[in-house]
């Protein structure tokens, strides 16, 4: 049987897990496949089979590689077959080279050990071989695969058999631990103040996304200057946030979450911890492993070279991944000068809670005073804690973050805050309380004057008829002081709001409640949102992503159910339309099979037969055995399977 109806066949037996597994783990896109027979052509091309190949360690590309060229040899293989081969070609590698002390070419362990191998590269969607079980083989495309790799410059049997790994890392000295612990205790700050900032800039304002992926200049530019750090480190920060759900993409926008609000409360040993286990949980299994067996060595070329090592066909793919997730280790602290940190050694051996206190030990202790000074700024001698600081922003804005921050109190900052609720007493109840130097006459003055000016402006949402037709009028802004309103109108940066006046008074605008309201906020107007009764609403920017949008559908899930409509024998014409299809790939393979036919009188009867040709309801085969041809209905056909 050919290894496209083969594989057709085992793959239509799998149930739904079975496939998903197998289309994400080889990446198989939905486009083109309309059932079985498309999607066992797509996972058996030369091109998927290359791209699963190079993301396999060397040992199981051994094991697959001594399959192949068993087979080739002598038939398929068992797995004694395959470990005595391997075993073999590594005992002719130790005697000509010297290895180095300690060191051994690559072998497998044990005959079980290479059966559980096999079978779990079957299991893990990868489909290289064609049976798991003894006798073992792979499909063709991967024999054809493996022997053409020396021809590119790719290992060959005997060298993935044989060559030695590299030498041990080399370990890190007990003097350099501490200044390791130093600088990663100060990356780990660093970068959860610079995720902090992300997401206060992103909540105030999204970012919006380029179609080709990564967010837009200006926004670029903006959450730049809000966390202090270059436009190039933006992106990796953004990539950071994401991993953990801190940040989520919609509707072309970048957008704080749920729980990015949640983290912005947490103390700074845990956001540290969240952004390290985010870090860990996206970390390969693979990659996870070779980590956590070295945390206690220097990382850079030594595991470099171990990796190239390991995955010897890894090129590009490899060196990416292993690129991205060590420099978010260097960011975050889990390592510092390509040496895991302590907190970092208790993350990669699976310690979470253990790492969070050690880097609690390390991270600068959280303060909840401050000095008020007259001109307006507020210093903190430390981290706030994550409550004050919360408040703080709420009412002043952030002009440094460090361990010594710096935020600014303004008229407008004071106007966001009541719009959030805030009251004159509330704010200067607040900053009593945190105060080190009291509350300076001009912080007093100020916030006594922008309480008396707030609501100077009213904005309100309309209701009646014709509201929610395109172009209807939705929101009213109305002031009892008619120069201000006017001031309004020829506010340039106002225009788009599209603001028609309606008496001296009052003035009407297309859009939303929110929209009008915030765009007068950030123009610095004294801004009030109002009910009917005239009463003033608390507003709070409401931009947050949804953790899953509903309406998106599942590429996979519909693949799957589209190859079930098309593939399952529910009913005669579904299973005539299989029959035919499995018919249709052994005729252009020219291959056998082993035919079963239902005759007259009830029993079934097996032909090896050759198919050449399809029509009239009617299949035409060469039977070898008789040496004739037959001719039979396809509605006498009880099944196929491989020729014997």
């Amino acid at each position: 049987m050919s290894d496209t109806l083969s594989l057709a066949t085992r793959l239509r037996a799998m149930d739904d897990a079975e496939l998903a597994a197998v289309l994400r783990s080889r990446g198989i896109a939905a486009n083109g496949i309309k059932d079985f027979f498309d999607l066992a052509e797509a996972l058996l091309d030369r091109a998927s089979i290359h791209q699963m190949l190079t993301r396999l360690d060397r040992e199981t590309l051994a094991v697959l590689s001594a399959i192949s060229q068993l087979t080739e040899q002598s038939g398929a293989p068992t797995a004694a077959d395959v470990s005595s081969r391997l075993t073999e070609l590594a005992s002719e590698a130790t005697a000509s080279e010297a290895t180095a002390s300690g060191s051994r070419p690559t072998t497998v362990a044990s005959i079980t050990e290479l059966t559980v191998l096999a079978t779990a590269t079957t299991a893990a969607g990868l489909l290289l071989l064609e049976s798991a079980t003894e006798p073992l083989s792979v499909y063709d495309s991967v024999r054809d695969q493996l022997r053409s790799w020396p021809a590119f410059g790719l290992p060959g049997l005997a060298d993935l058999a044989g060559a030695s790994p590299p030498a041990a890392l080399e370990p890190v000295p007990d003097v350099d631990r501490r200044f390791i612990d130093r600088l990663a205790a100060d990356r780990a700050f660093a970068a959860t103040t610079a995720v902090t900032e992300l997401l206060a800039e992103i909540e105030r304002e999204p970012a919006r996304e380029l179609a080709k992926g990564g967010v837009a200049l200006p926004d670029t530019k903006r959450l730049a200057n809000a966390m202090a750090v270059d436009l190039d480190s933006v992106a990796t920060f953004v990539t950071v946030a994401e991993r953990a759900a801190l940040l989520a993409r919609e509707s072309g926008s970048l957008m704080i979450t749920e729980a990015g609000r949640a983290w912005q409360l947490k103390s700074s040993k845990a956001r540290w911890s969240s952004l390290a286990a985010a870090w860990l949980a996206r970390l390969p299994g693979d990659i996870r492993q070779l980590l956590g067996e070295r945390t206690h060595a220097l990382w850079g070329a030594g595991l470099r070279g171990y990796i190239d090592w390991l995955y010897p066909a890894g090129g590009d793919w490899m060196d990416y991944r292993i690129s991205e997730y060590t420099r978010d280790a260097e960011l975050l602290g889990i390592t510092a000068n390509q040496a895991p940190s302590g907190p970092g050694s208790l993350l990669l051996a699976g310690d979470p809670a253990p790492a969070e206190e050690a880097m609690a030990a390390l991270l600068p202790a959280e303060v909840e005073q401050v000095y008020l000074q007259h001109d307006l700024s507020v210093v903190a001698p430390g981290p706030l804690t994550p409550r004050v600081d919360a408040r703080l922003r709420a009412l002043a804005d952030v002009e440094s973050r460090a361990l010594a921050s710096s935020y600014r109190v303004s008229t407008q900052s004071v106007n966001r805050a009541m719009a959030a609720g805030e009251t004159r007493e509330s704010l200067l109840e607040f900053l009593t309380g945190i105060s080190l130097t009291g509350i300076p006459q001009p912080l007093d003055y100020l916030i006594a004057e922008a309480a008396a000016r707030y609501g100077q402006i009213r904005v309100g949402a309309l209701s009646g008829d014709g509201i929610g037709e395109r172009g209807a009028p939705q929101s009213y802004v109305r002031s009892d002081d008619p120069q201000l309103l006017g001031t309004i109108m020829v506010d340039q940066s106002l225009s788009t709001l599209g603001l028609v006046r309606v008496d001296p008074q009052r003035v009407t605008s297309r859009f939303p409640l929110d929209v009008v309201f915030w765009s007068l906020s950030d123009a610095r107007y004294p801004v009030a949102a109002e009910d009917a009764a005239g009463d003033i609403l608390s507003v709070r920017r409401q931009r947050t992503a949804r953790a899953t949008v509903a309406g998106v559908i599942d590429p996979i899930a519909s693949l799957i159910e589209r190859l079930r409509i098309g593939g399952e024998p529910e009913d005669d014409e579904t299973g005539q339309a299989w029959l035919l299809r499995q018919l249709d790939v052994a005729i252009k393979a020219r291959v056998g099979l082993t035919v079963s036919v239902r005759m007259p009188n009830g029993s079934v009867v097996d032909y090896q037969l050759e198919p050449t040709s399809v029509g009239g309801g009617r299949l035409r085969a060469r039977d070898k055995k008789s040496a004739i041809e037959r001719t039979l209905p396809l509605t006498s056909i009880a099944g196929l399977s491989p020729a014997e």
